[in-house]
């Protein structure tokens, strides 16, 4: 049976941020037909059998991830599902000065060569500040927390070329609104929906019966 495993931290482990529970692994297997109807028949369930493995966990850092593959083991058709980097900044990154990114990328490439899964469908870090530094909510120069923000994005594209694809959920997010977020960086019920939006193509290819669901 087709499985989607999902790793990493509170952009696919959002559900404690919405009244439903839901989060983006639930919306791409099967989607919830009366919060979002406009997905009814666009997931994998509508293509036949499928199941979610769901790993992610709200507030993870790229040194969580290995724990989180623990005891993994993978038959029949996979994706992985991953977002990280974003507590990683939050934690330090965003005031790096030096290696710190390197060593980020590293740990991350570690983990992804060990992981028995492909393809790896890595989402970038979005930016709930939606670029506009007069949102800053950091309380650090704005101009260094972008530049870090630009370097994980761009450790995270590099990976992705390797293990699989990348999932641009920062340039996603640009275009969205203040209601796709809560907790200030957290997605909202409808920011769940949104990053499954951006992962369901990509996912549909890969496991779908067919391909054909636009985003």
């Amino acid at each position: 049976m087709p499985t989607v495993y999902t790793f990493g931290d509170s952009i696919l482990d959002c559900g404690r941020y919405n009244p439903h529970g839901v989060h983006p692994g639930q919306l791409l297997v099967r989607n919830d037909d009366r919060l979002f109807p406009e997905f009814r028949g666009r997931d994998l369930a509508s293509q036949g059998a499928a199941r979610l493995e769901h790993r992610a966990q709200d507030g993870a850092t790229v040194d969580d991830l290995p724990e989180q593959a623990s005891g993994l083991a993978v038959s029949g058709p996979a994706v992985a599902l991953l977002t990280i980097g974003g507590n990683d900044l939050l934690t330090g990154l965003v005031l790096d000065r030096g290696p710190g990114v390197d060593a980020f990328a590293a740990a991350l490439d570690a983990f992804l060569r060990r992981l028995p899964i492909r393809p790896v469908l890595i989402g970038t870090v979005y930016d709930p500040s939606f670029g506009d530094d007069r949102r800053n909510f950091l309380g650090v120069d704005p101009a260094l927390a972008r530049a870090n923000h630009r370097r994980v994005n761009a450790a995270l594209a590099d990976l992705a070329g390797r293990y699989g694809e990348l999932v641009d959920l920062h340039a996603h997010f640009l275009a969205g609104d203040p209601s796709w977020f809560t907790s200030t960086i957290e997605p909202s019920l409808v920011g769940a929906s949104e990053v499954r939006r951006a992962f369901l193509p990509r996912v549909l290819a890969h496991l779908g019966a067919r391909g054909d669901a636009a985003p």
